[in-house]
């Protein structure tokens, strides 16, 4: 009888022992749920978000959180290319050329990233340090690491992975779910992406037109010579007063100094302006560069090129 008691005791032990490696088993592998996750609530036009692009009583901006159509105005843009082709661009506002870090999940030893596994970010626009230009920033993961154990950067560094910078930046526009930008150039997929915001699902654009890698440390730039119905210098001048354009149409002599196929291209523009007076002679890069300057280095807006004729 001592020893059927001894082993009963012994399976008892072994059976607690199960439960509880069973719980750690389970406390390895749970992930998050990509499809109940609650999703963030986002606003680009917001006075802490906003520069160019500030909601009003009066000026029909979207509401905070609400989806965005950008192929209309005042969100898409048909200018000049450098030698006179009309090109088409979305207008994503003031951005600075100090990118904001994404998060990329690799398995140790392999190249691509962990399949399923969304993309994290730490920051969202009108927080401080936001940026549409992300850095990729790899992170290292075990061979057992299951998509979606970790949705924020406080859980990567909880778990304590590796991370490391790279060079690349993409150009990936947080927006409202539901929000549209149907042109892309070259054909590129045009749908929302998901990824992950302290443990919230965040939806971003993804635009491809080229790929860009950091400039020392800062985001690539280029020129645009733009021209205000009013010059900036002006009362009501500049961004306020509208860009002018030839008389019924949405066509501007805005100019672009690089298009995608130029190895310069970059989708974060130095705005400099020129002379209104001067709209009439400006249909290329050289006419632009050489009419009256009404300001140069105003400001670094993102605007993706989705069309070249």
């Amino acid at each position: 009888m001592k020893n059927i008691k001894s082993y009963f005791l012994l399976f008892q032990l072994i059976g607690v022992l199960g439960l509880l490696q069973s719980c750690d088993d389970d406390d390895t592998v749970r992930v998050h749920d990509v499809n109940t996750a609650t999703k963030v609530s986002v606003d680009r036009f917001s006075n802490t978000a906003g520069h160019l692009m500030v909601r009003t009583a009066s000026n029909g901006l979207p509401a905070a959180n609400a989806a965005v159509n950008f192929d209309q105005a005042p969100f898409i843009t048909k200018g000049l290319g450098p030698t006179g082709q009309v090109v088409e661009y979305y207008n994503f506002d003031v951005q600075s050329v100090d990118p904001a870090p994404i998060y990329v999940l690799f398995k140790a030893g392999e190249s691509s990233p962990v399949p399923g596994q969304l993309n994290i970010i730490d920051v969202l626009p009108g927080e401080t340090n936001y940026n549409d230009f992300w850095q990729v920033f790899k992170v290292t993961v075990p061979a057992n690491y299951k998509a979606n154990q970790v949705a924020s950067l406080d859980e990567i560094n909880e778990k304590g992975y590796s991370i490391e910078s790279t060079t690349a930046i993409v150009n990936c526009p947080v927006v409202p779910d539901g929000s549209t930008a149907t042109k892309r150039l070259g054909g590129g997929a045009t749908g929302l992406h998901q990824g992950w915001y302290k443990e919230k699902i965040v939806s971003y654009f993804t635009f491809e037109e080229k790929a860009l890698a950091v400039a020392g440390d800062d985001v690539p730039t280029s020129p645009i010579y733009v021209c205000f119905n009013i010059n900036p210098a002006d009362t009501g001048g500049g961004p306020a007063s509208g860009f002018k354009v030839e008389t019924g149409t949405a066509q501007t002599h805005n100019v672009i100094a690089t298009i995608p196929s130029n190895g310069a291209y970059s989708p974060l523009w130095v705005v400099n302006a020129y002379d209104n007076s001067d709209f009439n002679t400006v249909d290329d890069l050289t006419s632009a560069q050489t009419a009256g300057s009404a300001g140069s280095g105003l400001a670094t807006v993102n605007c993706p090129v989705v069309t070249v004729e």
